[in-house]
């Protein structure tokens, strides 16, 4: 489910509603800054609720509920939505480790913040689809929220850094317009029209929810793997992605519209995997001078930049893409 991505929009948001600020508040404290700690206490807490609240009113309430249960959604959307559990666990973890950090925390707390509310966050979504009559507690998306998490806390714990940055990219899909009839030949429709359905017809909503366009990365900086005075330039970084396309359902490309059932013929659409090779940027080991700079690298280093990379796909197909 697409929800945990508005926690992007939300991080994004906050930062530039400080931009304005002077350049000593985004230096780290050396020490506990009481006040802060206070600040970035009520901050937390009031996103969360303005969080958590919006979130029902604009989502939820649009469903019927029902008792607490259970649903198993493993393998829905080719696994996109599980390596979205993953990725946004992931930074909101790194992301409140270094709100905690600026507060003067030590990395130990700070390590424990970062779990904690990256845990919060994402359990409460999870809490809310439990009693969802559309879908349900996934222990699938518990576990992958766990992944993020703890990739986040291990790194930080065994290596004080982000070795292997879980990042995202995103290019929009221009879906085929090419019509398909209904199963009992009285209606029209096409994959763009299911796509506009599913995913909306925006840039914004698309980004949200639409899996085909997504992209999930494990971008190594793999100077920090090599000897010590090695000449891999500290900022490039190699990254390994993972996507999948022409999916316009959960697990088929099967459908309603008005009552009428479509299907999608999987030798015209069929559904696959995509695995890249590519480069990428680690923002932050640009090392700007300018504290801003430094804050403005690690919020943006949650996102890939776009380079050069080698798709190899299940339908054995072998691509090279300019940017990706």
């Amino acid at each position: 489910m697409y929800s945990s991505r508005l926690v992007i929009t939300a991080v994004l948001f906050s930062f530039f509603t400080s931009v304005t600020l002077s350049q000593s508040f985004f230096v780290p404290a050396d020490t506990l800054h009481k006040k802060r700690f206070n600040t970035a206490l009520a901050f937390s807490a009031t996103t969360y609720t303005a969080f958590s609240v919006g979130l029902y009113n604009t989502w939820y309430k649009k469903y019927p509920q029902q008792s607490f249960h259970l649903f198993n959604d493993f393998g829905e959307w080719g696994h996109m939505d599980k390596l979205g559990h993953v990725y946004t666990s992931y930074f909101q973890g790194v992301l409140c480790y270094k709100g905690a950090k600026w507060t003067g925390l030590n990395k130990k707390n700070s390590i424990i913040t970062g779990i904690v509310c990256g845990t919060l966050f994402q359990t409460t979504i999870e809490v809310m689809d439990g009693f969802s009559s559309k879908w349900g507690f996934s222990l699938t998306d518990v576990t992958a929220n766990i992944t993020g998490i703890s990739a986040f806390a291990l790194q930080q714990h065994y290596w004080n850094d982000q070795r292997i940055t879980l990042k995202e990219s995103y290019i929009p899909v221009h879906h085929s317009t090419k019509e398909i009839t209904s199963e009992d030949q009285t209606n029209l429709s096409s994959p763009a029209l299911r796509a506009a359905s599913l995913f909306g017809s925006n840039y914004f909503e698309s980004y949200l929810k639409d899996y085909n366009g997504q992209t999930y990365w494990a971008s190594v900086n793999v100077h920090s793997f090599l000897h010590d005075g090695n000449k891999w330039p500290q900022w490039l970084n190699v990254a390994f992605g993972y996507g999948a396309e022409n999916m316009y359902g959960g697990y088929k490309n099967e459908w309603e519209e008005n009552g009428v059932k479509f299907k999608l013929n999987d030798k015209l659409y069929p559904r696959y995997h995509q695995f890249f090779l590519g480069f990428d940027i680690d923002l932050p080991k640009l090392h700007p001078k300018q504290s801003f700079l430094k804050t403005l690298c690690s919020v943006f280093n949650i996102f890939k930049i776009p380079s050069p990379a080698l798709e190899i796909n299940t339908l054995g197909e072998i691509k090279f893409h300019l940017l990706r």
